[in-house]
């Protein structure tokens, strides 16, 4: 009695089109994925690189720990910013949040 049961539950042949139907819904959900997530993160981290490859002397900046300062030197990999009057602090290139005002860069 229990094998009819389970024979009346499944309908014969669904078998093929339940795989392909789950198959389908799941390139759905990869697309919503891609164009709502993926994407637009990949989009906004082009534009970080774009932003922090521009920065000059003289430029204010906001670092990710909520630092303002006056960028005084540029290297590589870190900035030198003024936070204060005779106070310079050594920044990590890649932990700057925002540039706020873009200045012309000062002759050296």
């Amino acid at each position: 009695m229990f094998m009819t049961l389970i024979q009346q539950a499944t309908p014969a042949g669904g078998a093929g089109t339940a795989v392909g139907g789950q198959f389908l819904m799941l390139a759905v959900i990869g697309l919503i994925f891609y164009f709502l997530l993926i994407r637009p993160q990949s989009q906004r981290m082009k534009k970080h690189k774009a932003m922090l490859s521009e920065i000059a002397r003289g430029d204010e900046i906001v670092t990710n720990g909520g630092l303002i300062g006056k960028v005084k030197k540029v290297s590589d990999d870190d900035l030198t910013i003024t936070v204060a009057t005779n106070v310079d602090v050594k920044v990590v290139r890649t932990m700057i949040a925002d540039v706020r005002n873009r200045k012309s860069a000062a002759n050296d």
